[in-house]
């Protein structure tokens, strides 16, 4: 009897340290499984808020899928095509992709402590690559149609690349000179230097795409490209561009409307400018090769008599 009793006496705690640590390695599970809920919903559901972190994501993800699935035919168009422009931009709108991409799925930064250096940092390299994207296809444009020297090229690049540059500067100086918040645009709503500095930015581009559309309809029209895509693209930058600048230049006296307003230009600019670049610009080149295909097609199966039993 007394074996027994000591038997029994060993077992019983051994059973209660297992139980113990089995109740400790569940609660440990359960502790990670509420910290992922946490990142995810924090990354899903901070800052601005469930729809507009989805309104900027899905499309940015849409295309940079589009983009891959397109690039091996792309590339193979770009080596036959010899375009200096044409691999430029090609190459600019992947590496400004990936920035946006980065941008939207980082959206938590904006709002999480210590992460303000790196979102500002992410923030000003994207900005500056979608408005060098947009600079030099302005300056393409004046010049009145695709031109496929190097010379023009360089000469464009080198002429935005300076006026981004003067961007990238001023900006920088505001933000980690001044501590003006450019790129934290939440309970920013009357921050008058940031405002101000972006009201004179949204200015400019809106002044510069209502010029081209001036030159649409007077006696310059000649200078300009003669497809209705380009002036469609011009008139889309100017719209979206001037209802950034009333929002600008109302949030400089407090108004809280237009926080709202200019964040639903930015979720449009960066859900959707990169895609509306590559329609107007370059899904044409790229599909020259398919049409001219088709026609070729066409015309020998006409040659052979196949579509004489339609005329008869």
């Amino acid at each position: 009897m007394r074996l027994l009793e000591e038997i029994a006496e060993t077992i019983s705690p051994v059973s209660s340290n297992s139980s113990s640590s089995s109740s400790n390695s569940s609660s440990s599970v359960e502790d990670f499984g509420d910290i992922n809920r946490k990142l995810l919903s924090g990354w899903l559901f901070n800052c601005h808020g469930l729809w507009y972190n989805l309104a900027v994501i899905i499309p940015s993800v849409i295309f940079i899928v589009y983009l891959g699935y397109q690039a091996k035919k792309s590339f193979i168009k770009l080596s036959h095509g010899r375009s200096h422009i044409m691999i430029s931009y090609y190459g600019l709108l992947w590496l400004v992709s990936l920035l946006n991409l980065a941008w939207c799925f980082l959206q938590a930064w904006e709002c999480t402590p210590g992460k303000e250096s790196g979102w500002n940092l992410l923030s000003l390299f994207t900005s500056s690559g979608m408005l060098f994207l947009e600079i030099s296809l302005v300056a393409f444009l004046l010049q009145g149609s695709y031109t496929s020297s190097l010379e023009a090229l360089t000469r464009t690049f080198v002429i935005s690349g300076i006026i981004v540059g003067g961007d990238i500067l001023l900006k920088a100086i505001y933000v980690y000179g001044f501590g003006v918040p450019l790129f934290i645009d939440t309970d920013q709503a009357t921050n008058r230097a940031k405002w101000g500095l972006l009201l004179i930015h949204k200015l400019l581009l809106t002044t510069a795409y209502g010029f081209i559309l001036y030159m649409h309809h007077s006696k310059w029209r000649e200078r300009l490209p003669a497809r209705p895509a380009f002036y469609n693209y011009i008139l889309v930058m100017c719209g979206l561009n001037a209802v950034a600048l009333f929002a600008c230049g109302l949030l400089g006296t407090g108004a809280l409307f237009e926080l709202w307003m200019y964040n639903l230009t930015t979720v449009c600019y960066h859900a959707f400018y990169l895609p509306l670049i590559y329609l107007t610009f370059l899904a044409d080149f790229f599909q020259e090769d398919d049409l001219h295909l088709e026609n070729v097609y066409y015309s020998e199966m006409k040659d052979a008599g196949f579509f004489d039993a339609d005329w008869e």
